[in-house]
């Protein structure tokens, strides 16, 4: 898709309106088709506004690609919100496969930038990490990914680890008629969940939803175009 627009503050809000008529809502993560950091006065607009609906700074994420200067500009804000990396990689090669931001901003300095984050505001960064079948989900990858998020540094000064994994089976897609990813087993996954705890890095597995109204990021919209 090709992009349009970014949305304004009201618009970001009046998304939060609809929702609320609905159901109660009480947590806010901004993420899907576009990049949140390039869009920060906005989203940063929306988030002052939010609390006055029931939405609490300190239940509001930001999801970014790893957009070093927004992340360092997060940091600096103020207000509670939470970050989280969309990863799916912990080498360059393939995480640059997988995101080509990763040319622009290499891993380690993305992570260093979140540390950076968690140092000024001490809320933990949430790792979003899709999981597709004989890519991103070998045992191998999952040690890789530990010693990337830890480093040693947390677990030799006794702190609360950075960094908490949340591993996403994958929603497939039909790209252009084409399939080129598969999701992971639930044996691979828990497989992967495994390495990483025994390695003390703090892991979830989201639950599998919006499969059948095609509600991964992008796809109701790709669909209507």
């Amino acid at each position: 898709m090709k992009f349009a627009r970014n949305l304004t503050s009201s618009e970001i809000l009046d998304q939060a309106l609809h929702f609320r008529r609905i159901e109660p809502v009480d947590h806010c993560v901004f993420m899907g088709m576009g990049e949140p950091l390039l869009n920060l006065d906005n989203v940063l607009g929306a988030c002052e506004r939010l609390p006055d609906i029931g939405i609490t700074n300190r239940r509001t994420t930001i999801s970014t690609v790893g957009w070093i200067p927004g992340i360092q500009r997060l940091a600096e804000q103020d207000m509670p919100v939470r970050l989280a990396l969309s990863l799916h990689a912990a080498d360059d090669a393939l995480r640059s496969q997988l995101m080509p931001v990763n040319e622009r901003y290499p891993l380690a300095d993305v992570i260093e930038a979140c540390r950076y984050f968690y140092a000024r505001k001490r809320r933990r960064v949430f790792v979003e990490y899709v999981m597709l079948a004989g890519v991103n989900d070998r045992y191998e990858q999952a040690l890789a990914l530990a010693r990337l998020l830890s480093n040693g540094r947390a677990e030799s000064i006794g702190e609360r680890p950075i960094f908490k994994v949340n591993l996403i089976p994958y929603n497939p897609t039909d790209a252009g008629g084409r399939a080129p990813y598969q999701g992971s087993g639930r044996e691979s996954i828990a497989a992967f969940r495994g390495a990483l705890e025994a390695r003390g890095v703090p892991v979830t597995v989201r639950l599998t939803r919006g499969r059948d109204i095609d509600a991964a990021c992008g796809q109701l919209a790709a669909n209507a175009a």
